[in-house]
């Protein structure tokens, strides 16, 4: 075995331990999958990220370096706070950047760019495929959740490498209070993401979307600042499918989320997500979308473990 650098982070917060801790293993040269898999199997966390050099191919196109990211059941194509935790790990770790105005990180997915946005890092969300999912999957899984369908305001099925099945709520306190049947969600082998937005606000602030005179002036090198004062998004994120009976603060569902609300007009071009209320975490998730349309997720990090594993 050999000693390789280490950092526990928590991210998308800006103190310690409310957030979701990621296990960054800085050096994962000689590890193949399998090596990968069973230390993030043993750490048992809802992710553990390898960083590796850049393809050769990804170097050509600008990658600054690669991340593999594992959950305790298996490997992911793209995650967001491994992403935005890897990048935080490795820039603290002395990491120079190809670009001064970007980070790109390769993954299984392809390139991933990683900005400054309003003082924090965002990575600019993936392609996302989306359809309606078949309404006796919905009943499925609202039947896991322990949901009556008459609560569930709006279905998608979302695909940005990891494919979650989203569903918006209509009530706040009936999102906050489920208690799913985690095997029987299992069992269904999907992911599923919950959210929950007030209308009242949204309308507020969607009247800005027809105001392109206002969306140029809002820019701030090219990204539209965050507003905190937007109607905020309540999440929950149950992927026991993949060994992760709740995940407290998901970046892959938030981009997914707000391509899918943004684009439907229900939701605001910027807005601030929390999640993790019902783990005891205040995870803040900033979500922008640019002039060209292009989704920024945000969010701070925080170093919590600083060492070494043997591996």
């Amino acid at each position: 075995m050999k000693r390789r650098p280490f950092r526990q982070v928590d991210v998308f917060t800006d103190t310690a331990y409310l957030g979701n801790p990621l296990a960054v293993v800085l050096d994962g040269s000689e590890l193949d999958g399998d090596d990968m898999q069973h230390f993030a199997r043993w750490i048992n966390l809802s992710e553990t990220t390898f960083l590796l050099p850049p393809t050769e191919a990804g170097q050509a196109q600008g990658a600054d370096y690669r991340v593999r990211i594992f959950t305790p059941g298996g490997e992911l194509p793209f995650a967001g706070h491994p992403t935005l935790g890897s990048c935080h790990a490795w820039l603290q770790a002395g990491g120079a950047p190809q670009s001064p105005t970007q980070i790109v990180q390769e993954c299984d997915k392809g390139l991933i760019t990683i900005r400054q946005n309003a003082g924090r890092p965002a990575f600019a969300a993936p392609a996302l495929q989306r359809s309606q999912p078949d309404q006796a999957l919905v009943a499925d899984v609202a039947a896991a959740l322990g949901l009556d369908t008459r609560h569930i305001f709006a279905s998608q099925l979302m695909d940005n490498g990891p494919v979650w099945l989203g569903l918006l709520i209509d009530s706040q306190e009936v999102l906050l209070g489920l208690e799913p049947d985690h095997l029987r969600l299992k069992n269904l082998g999907l992911k599923v993401g919950l959210a929950h937005i007030e209308q009242a606000q949204a309308d507020t602030t969607l009247v800005a979307r027809s105001n392109r005179e206002a969306r140029a002036f809002g820019q701030r090198g090219g990204i539209v600042a965050s507003d905190q004062n937007a109607p905020g998004l309540t999440v929950r994120a149950f992927a026991a499918a993949i060994g992760v009976n709740e995940d407290p603060v998901t970046g892959s569902l938030n981009a997914s989320l707000a391509q899918w609300l943004i684009a439907e007009r229900l939701a605001p071009l910027s807005y601030l997500a929390t999640q993790g209320t019902c783990l005891g975490r205040h995870g803040q998730v900033h979500i922008t979308q640019d002039y060209s349309g292009q989704v920024w997720v945000g969010g701070d990090s925080v170093t919590c473990v600083d060492g070494v594993v043997m591996l």
